[in-house]
């Protein structure tokens, strides 16, 4: 199983030692993340620091961003890290694109789809295999002129993954994307009754098969050393705390459900609008915990990851944003991988 992570940077800067750090360490590959800087401008700086590790944005926002915009962007970086690229999208919430960006927000899992295919679009155009000619309901490419037209990339074109967690959004990964990026606020059986089905709707849907398209699930990792009992019980308090924000959320209902706790969504989203965070993440039980998260001693989290994943994900994305590990994990990543 290949072992992918999150590049935590504060300080786009950090890029240049980041990357790095996570190549001498084994990771297969590392992404960026859209959140306080833009997610494209670190990769360029971890392409010139670095010469086997696959860079990936997970995710760049698709809505804030237009096809073609998009198309550069992913072409440069391809070109600039030698072919070790891979364009990742998310959709993010509606607030975000029309009061944050100023975006038209509309149909979003269809808005997906035609971002994805008018991007193949703009490629084939500038490999060579036909004329700029697409005309979706959201966008239209229709000029392309030499000035304009940066020719075939040396490394041909990036692919194209999306992440997603509704059912209409993960199919849209299934139908035109090249991988998909599974959300953390998902246990095994989650995945297996709400993710894979709607996966495979869009590889019947498009003709395709699981072996076209590539599953990266990231993860919720929390551990420590085993005799450090007070370390384990703060990355655990920051995962209930990252649990019970996910947990509030309407849109990642779904995950409880699966597990018989769906009321435990309506009382904190109520809490979360009360702003009792702090007695929100008290709802979190050790069986929610462990069932959502991967939890245990280091020695053991590659065994457990497995169990997770095993028949489901080509790949994983160790993940705890809220305690990342000062070490990236790094005992763990050749583990995972050697299994």
């Amino acid at each position: 199983m290949k072992v992918y992570t999150t590049a935590p940077l504060e300080d786009p800067r950090d890029a240049r030692t980041a990357y790095t750090h996570l190549e001498e360490i084994g990771y297969d590959g590392a992404f960026s993340f859209e959140a306080k800087h833009d997610p494209f401008l670190p990769l360029v700086l971890a392409a010139e620091n670095t010469t086997k590790l696959r860079l990936g944005t997970a995710i760049a926002i698709a809505f804030a961003r237009n096809p073609m915009n998009l198309a550069n962007l992913a072409y440069g970086v391809q070109s600039i890290s030698g072919g070790r690229f891979m364009l990742g999208l998310g959709s993010q919430v509606r607030p975000h694109i029309e009061k944050r960006f100023s975006m038209e927000w509309s149909k979003p899992a269809a808005r997906m789809r035609e971002i994805v295919l008018a991007i193949r679009a703009i490629f084939d155009c500038w490999e060579g295999k036909a004329p700029l000619d697409f005309r979706g309901e959201f966008y239209t490419h229709t000029i392309m002129i030499p000035a304009f037209d940066p020719g075939p990339n040396p490394f041909g074109p990036p692919p194209i993954v999306t992440g997603g967690f509704g059912p209409l959004m993960t199919q849209v990964a299934g139908e035109a994307a090249d991988g998909f990026i599974a959300h953390p606020f998902n246990s095994r059986e989650a995945l297996l009754k709400n993710t894979m089905p709607a996966l495979e709707a869009g590889l019947v849907k498009s003709g395709r098969s699981r072996e076209d398209l590539e599953i990266i699930c990231a993860t919720l990792t929390v551990t420590a050393d085993s005799n450090d009992e007070q370390e384990f019980e703060r990355v655990k308090l920051a995962a209930r705390k990252q649990l019970a924000f996910y947990g509030s959320t309407p849109a990642y209902k779904p995950t409880l459900d699966v597990h018989g706790w769906g009321e435990l969504h309506r009382d904190l989203n109520r809490m979360s609008k009360e702003g009792q965070w702090d007695e929100m993440t008290d709802l979190i039980t050790d069986d929610i915990l462990e069932t959502i998260a991967v939890v245990g001693p280091r020695e053991e989290i590659a065994q457990q990851i497995h169990a997770r994943l095993d028949g489901i994900a080509d790949g994983v994305s160790l993940t705890h944003n809220r305690a990342p590990d000062p070490t990236q994990w790094a005992d763990i990543v050749p583990q995972i991988q050697a299994k």
